[in-house]
């Protein structure tokens, strides 16, 4: 991606930008990988320079605070993000689940970009075994934003250590046998793996709205049952 993309937000077509910052542009990801998927991307301001932010390896080789800084300006566009597509959950399927925050340490995109993600992993964009596995957020390769930030106030040799990402210690797990992030249950291959995470959403879906509709249904009993304010006697 070029410098003036991340530049200027009127370079890309308002189908694909979702929202700009003085910091950050979050846009649509042209291959979403679940129901809700954005890419926030920092912006090159000074003292950085646009090979610093070519991935997460390269940011973290910056000064510790410069790198820390972009960040936390992606962390706090990112829970923008989410609150807007918490929103979204709401309106168009009447419950919420989780939304994932974190990086690829081998991206396949130049210019540091962060995953947001919605955790149900439906998609028809979903097609293999690197798809699946890049993103499953227990196996090792989907970078946590908020483990990263965690890695700056841990001891300097433990930063040091993991910051190297060395594509030769992440590109393997890439090829990890198919497993669901929720269960744990082996899959057989990635037909079965999308059934199976559509039942999860499925299920999931269901037991969160009778959970509303249960508690919707308990605060109105409770409000019938009040009594009300008795008369004063004069």
């Amino acid at each position: 991606m070029s410098n003036l993309t991340v530049l200027r937000p009127r370079a890309f077509r308002p189908a694909i930008l979702f929202n700009c910052s003085e910091t950050c542009l979050t846009v649509f990801d042209a291959f979403p990988k679940a129901i809700f998927h954005f890419l926030v991307l920092p912006r090159v301001r000074p003292p950085l320079r646009v090979s610093d932010l070519t991935d997460l390896r390269s940011l973290l080789k910056c000064e510790r605070k410069n790198a820390r800084a972009i960040l936390q300006d992606l962390s706090d566009e990112a829970d923008s993000v989410k609150k807007l597509v918490q929103e979204e959950m709401l309106n168009r399927y009447g419950f919420q689940w989780q939304v994932w925050a974190g990086f690829h340490p081998a991206p396949s995109m130049e210019h540091l970009h962060l995953h947001v993600i919605s955790s149900d992993l439906c998609s028809p964009k979903l097609k293999n075994k690197k798809h699946y596995n890049s993103f499953h957020p227990k196996l090792g390769f989907f970078l946590h934003l908020s483990d990263v930030l965690s890695w700056f106030d841990a001891d300097p040799s433990y930063f040091e250590k993991m910051s190297q990402l060395r594509k030769k210690d992440y590109e393997p797990l890439l090829k990890e046998d198919l497993t669901c992030w929720k269960c744990e249950g082996a899959v057989r291959n990635m037909p079965t793996l999308k059934e199976h995470l559509q039942e999860e959403w499925d299920d999931e879906r269901r037991r969160e709205k009778a959970r509303i509709a249960k508690k919707n249904a308990s605060l109105k009993s409770r409000e019938v049952s009040q009594p009300g304010s008795s008369p004063s006697q004069g």
